[in-house]
């Protein structure tokens, strides 16, 4: 019964990105807006709502290791594994912003964890922990940097230029109909819905496979957990990129993983000061890693893309990570 409720989770969350990512594109049409903005915001934020409803429940709960392990595999799992497995099936092409504000701000949010989350680097005997005025510094700095990522994106018309590719050619696609309000609206709202019932669905008939074979709750947390509620990137980034929106796909990634610590691990800390508990050095490193590997890739051999090589390299480190944790 497990393994049929897993399946059907999974369907579900495959449906809930095909909608989403369609109602989403439809969104970026009618208001003229950067489909990247999109996937920073609209569908970042949707689809990190796993994350937020286990960390922010984990919190009230006094689980603290389980809220931060949630994030911090969850971003390690969006990074290596989801930009991995799309940089395969098709490279992923950086722009000059991408590369100059938007990775760079990932980057630091990795280390603004790190250094919050390690009080004990500072202060000897202190105990490492995110408390209140940590998580309310990070909810308004999440909501200042979506301000002025939309600020300095702007607005982009959506129709090809005269004389570009598109346009000269005669075979291409003829602009389609705007889809109704209406009908937007119901694609990302269902979508959501169906990716967020999905996601639940598949992680707790995975967690209770995983303990009926005797895996313990803290690797539970930072992988299981972590990969369940992430689920919905995968499948909405995997959509995205395979209708020719990498924009899309990667700013999912991009603003998942800042969403997650700036402001799923901020709330969570303001309802509940969060302590380290199990989550270790090695992890935190990791999130920091990724943010940077992810950085690197802009500059190494064919610029401003993520390439197959890089995305191969992206899923053995996450390997290599996974099998440290199970050692």
């Amino acid at each position: 019964m497990d393994i049929l409720l897993l399946l059907t989770g999974l369907a579900l969350i495959l449906a809930g990105a095909n909608f989403l990512t369609d109602g989403s594109a439809a969104l970026a049409q009618r208001f003229r807006v950067p489909e990247f903005i999109i996937g920073l915001t609209i569908v970042a934020v949707g689809t990190s709502t796993p994350e937020l409803v286990v960390s922010v429940l984990s919190a009230l709960a006094g689980k603290s290791d389980v809220a931060i392990g949630n994030v911090v595999g969850s971003n390690i799992f969006n990074v290596f594994l989801i930009l991995g497995i799309c940089a395969l099936v098709r490279p992923l092409p950086l722009t000059a912003g991408n590369i100059r504000r938007d990775i760079p701000f990932g980057v630091a949010t990795s280390l603004l964890l790190l250094i919050l989350a390690t009080d004990s680097w500072f202060c000897s005997g202190a105990a490492d922990r995110i408390g209140r005025l940590d998580g309310m510094l990070m909810l308004v700095i999440y909501f200042l940097l979506m301000i002025y990522t939309i600020r300095a994106t702007g607005r982009t018309t959506i129709p090809e230029p005269a004389g570009s590719a598109a346009a000269a050619d005669p075979a291409a696609e003829a602009p389609r109909k705007p889809m109704a309000g209406w009908l937007m609206g119901v694609m990302i709202v269902g979508g959501l819905a169906a990716l967020i019932f999905g996601g639940e669905l598949f992680l707790d008939n995975a967690v209770a496979l995983a303990r009926r074979m005797g895996v313990s709750d803290s690797l539970i947390a930072i992988t299981l957990v972590a990969g369940g509620t992430s689920l919905p990137e995968l499948a909405s980034s995997l959509v995205s990129l395979l209708k020719g929106k990498s924009d899309m796909a990667l700013g999912n990634v991009i603003g998942s993983n800042i969403a997650n610590i700036l402001l799923i691990l901020g709330l969570s800390a303001t309802i509940h000061p969060l302590t380290m508990g199990g989550i270790t050095m090695v992890d935190l490193l990791m999130v920091l890693l990724s943010a940077v590997q992810l950085f690197l890739a802009a500059f190494t051999f064919r610029r401003r893309a993520v390439d197959r090589w890089e995305g191969a390299l992206f899923l053995v480190i996450y390997a290599a990570y996974i099998a440290y944790l199970i050692k």
